[in-house]
Order: structure tokens, then C-alpha cells, then sequence
């Protein structure tokens, strides 16, 4: 349950980064220790860290609000001393691991990484039947938790299922 209510959270902060910042969701997937989200920018300068921020610091802040009424035992796991004060992460420190595609080919292998996660990590047999990935819209376009958007010709001509 508590995995379902953080995902949903982060479902709805990645909505919101997009419709701000402008950028187009081609396709994720939420693991239990990670997530990948593919990404384009609608236009030519971007700054990853601020979607980065967009998405991350609202789910912070709900899960520590959460945390702090519901299941106070469990912030001292986030916790992390610097000096005299006493700061709660929920999201491991640093950028992440991030990578810009440049070629349909790359692209389409990289939507097959991230959705085969959960039958890597044995969490499903078949990537379509894990809720909180976009592998389900690309077999036959049923919708997900997420909305995915379309990938445009130029990026797909070739692809084996998108």
C-alpha cells in the first residue's frame, strides 16, 4: 500500500513537471528502489536538474508529511545529520543516471531496457503486467497510471512495437 500511494504521488508530480516545464513523456517505468522515465524536450534549451527538482521535491515532501503523522518511526531511516541540524531524504543524493538518445535504434532499445526491469528483478513474468510502467500502452495502447505521449514518425520509423 505504501508503495502504491508513493508512486501514485510521483504520477502525479511528474504530470506536473510536464505540463510546466513543457516536456514530453515517452515512456517509464516505477520500480520499488528506482524509477526511468524517457523524456524530449519541446524545445531546444532545457535544464535537466530543474525537472529533476520538479518531479522529486513534491514527493519528498509528501511522503515526509505522511512520515511525520502516520509512521513517525520510519523517518529516522531518512535521516541524515549536517552539523547541528537534522535533514530527511527520501531520494538518494545526487542526479541520477541520465543519457541523451539521439537515434531511433538507441531509443527503442532503451524503452525495451526499462520495461523488461520488473521481470528482471523477478517482480513479473511479463513486463505488461506491471501497473506502473508504460509497457501496456505500447503492446496495444491501453492507458496506464501515466499517461504516455505519442512519439513522433521520425523517432519510431523502424521500431518493432511503437
Amino acid at each position: 500500500m505504501a508503495r502504491e500511494r508513493t508512486c501514485c504521488w510521483l504520477a502525479e508530480s511528474i504530470s506536473e513537471a510536464r505540463e510546466t516545464l513543457g516536456f514530453s513523456l515517452w515512456a517509464y517505468v516505477f520500480m520499488p528502489d528506482h524509477v526511468h522515465l524517457i523524456i524530449h524536450f519541446n524545445q531546444l534549451e532545457y535544464n535537466i536538474g530543474q525537472v529533476l527538482k520538479s518531479i522529486k521535491l513534491p514527493v519528498s515532501r509528501k511522503v515526509l508529511a505522511f512520515l511525520r503523522t502516520e509512521a513517525p518511526e520510519w523517518l529516522p531511516r531518512l535521516a541524515q545529520k549536517r552539523g547541528n541540524r537534522t535533514e530527511y531524504h527520501f531520494w538518494q543524493r545526487g542526479g541520477g543516471y541520465d543519457r541523451n538518445i539521439t537515434e531511433p535504434r538507441t531509443l527503442e532499445q532503451m524503452i525495451e531496457y526499462l520495461h523488461l526491469n520488473p521481470v528482471r528483478k523477478g517482480l513479473v513474468q511479463y513486463a505488461i503486467d506491471w501497473k506502473w510502467s508504460s509497457a501496456r500502452w505500447f503492446l496495444d495502447k491501453t492507458p496506464g497510471p501515466l499517461v504516455v505521449d505519442q512519439i513522433p514518425y521520425e523517432w519510431t520509423a523502424g521500431m518493432t512495437d511503437a
